[in-house]
């Protein structure tokens, strides 16, 4: 089949057109956009900021939007809370949720990055948009859960919305995926 058949239509009734075949309006956009150069230029779009409240990832979240051009725009901070009781001490996690389940629930993450929010504010105003990691990286679990078991919230002042998954992998990459998938789940909110 030759390229003038196979693209067919107008083209092939008016040879001299110019613009009607797929081929000639085709750019190509070189390198595509990244989810946080996304993330920065929506947030930026919005006039609102962002800040991190990291267990599994440990810092990767704050690590993969801070590495765009510009985050400082949107960006307030993150808080690495770790050990469980930095959850409740910095973030403001119900001590009795964390003594009933623990840190890797989704109400744990939800209330991670309500806190967030709050912790990293301006003069008394919540941050605009807080996300949370937290969950299991392995290599062995500490409470029975999987490995793998991970929570993400993400907190605006319209809602929050948590996202409760299992990844497979090694610790590396249960982390890595975790924190693009939190760059996701706040796209997607947004």
């Amino acid at each position: 089949m030759s390229a003038s058949s196979r693209r067919g239509g107008a083209h092939d009734e008016h040879p001299d057109a110019e613009g009607d075949d797929l081929e000639s309006t085709l750019v190509s956009a070189g390198r595509r956009s990244s989810e946080p150069e996304r993330l920065v230029a929506r947030l930026a779009d919005l006039g609102w900021s962002i800040a991190a409240a990291e267990s599994l990832t440990g810092g990767l979240l704050a690590a993969s939007i801070v590495s765009v051009s510009g985050a400082s725009r949107v960006f307030r901070g993150g808080i690495v809370a770790y050990a469980t009781d930095v959850k409740a001490s910095l973030l403001g996690v119900e001590q009795h949720l964390l003594d009933a389940h623990g840190p890797v629930h989704p109400r744990v993450a939800s209330q991670m990055a309500e806190g967030v929010r709050r912790a990293l504010g301006r003069d008394g105003v919540p941050t605009d948009v807080g996300v949370a990691t937290t969950g299991i990286a392995g290599p062995l679990s500490p409470d029975g859960q999987p490995v793998g078991t991970v929570h993400i919230a993400v907190a605006t002042p319209l809602g929050s919305r948590v996202e409760s998954v299992l990844i497979d992998g090694d610790r590396a990459a249960i982390r890595t995926e975790t924190a693009a998938r939190a760059v996701r789940l706040v796209l997607d909110t947004l």
